[in-house]
């Protein structure tokens, strides 16, 4: 089992947003992209998502053309966490939640689900159950997104096929005790048999919660490997184009 990108390019207009990206998550596996802005690590997500149709290359869940999946087949599969949410309904952090069940044939109706209230204590947010979603600071909002993916993966745990986290920057808005419970449920849901595919830009957060790590510049991938032998010093400073004490100082990795 697998989710695959195999020589994926996207082409928009005149721009090359990404070129013959190749990448596979595996259950089991928290798989991180780290590279600096416009490196092509959203559009790679997109296409891993299913929400973005690839000009060139293959997109696979399991062995089969992603684009066969249809809408529903996908949210059966995966859940999405996007940089920015948009929800324009006067929904409570509950209900926001519980529209995790949509894809099996409930909503906001089955709020009592125990898979949304397993969500709602992982994130820390049974206090804000009630909030109205929208007076919520950014942060907050994101760990409710957060929460409805992992209940909406919840929802659908099939031994055998696994779920997939999509994340796009999930820490960006989150305080330091936040971002270390947003990638300690992420972490809880890979080792229970799932998988995570998440961009980052903290390496220190990378090399704390990822086991494989894909570096992105200029839309191409870098380099591939294990999270333990690929972030060092000269990776990271030839990804973010910054010096390799720079690397050393911003990235704790002083020893590498």
């Amino acid at each position: 089992m697998a989710l695959t990108l195999e020589a994926v390019s996207v082409v928009v207009g005149r721009a090359r947003l990404i070129e013959k990206v190749s990448l596979s998550i595996t259950p089991e596996r928290l798989t991180v992209i780290l590279g600096a802005n416009g490196a092509g690590k959203s559009t790679a997500l997109a296409v891993a998502a299913g929400d973005l149709r690839p000009t060139a290359g293959n997109a696979s869940l399991d062995g089969r053309p992603l684009a066969s999946y249809g809408p529903l087949g996908l949210a059966k599969r995966r859940a999405v966490v996007l940089q920015h949410a948009v929800i324009n309904f006067s929904l409570s952090v509950h209900e926001v939640v519980a529209l995790s069940h949509t894809p099996f044939g409930g909503g906001i109706s089955s709020a009592n689900d125990r898979a949304e209230e397993r969500a709602l204590v992982a994130l820390e947010l049974l206090p804000l159950a009630g909030r109205d979603y929208s007076t919520l600071s950014g942060g907050e909002r994101q760990r409710v997104q957060i929460a409805r993916a992992l209940a909406q993966l919840w929802h659908g745990a099939n031994a055998d096929a696994a779920g997939y986290l999509l994340m796009d920057e999930p820490t960006a808005h989150l305080d330091l005790k936040h971002q270390v419970i947003a990638l300690e449920a992420a972490r809880g849901f890979v080792d229970a048999g799932g998988a995570a595919l998440c961009i980052l830009h903290d390496v220190a957060l990378a090399r704390e919660f990822s086991d494989d790590v894909l570096l992105m510049k200029s839309g191409r991938v870098l380099a591939r490997g294990e999270a333990a032998s690929l972030l060092t010093a000269p990776a990271i400073a030839d990804v973010y184009g910054i010096s390799t004490e720079r690397a050393r100082q911003f990235a704790g990795l002083n020893a590498r």
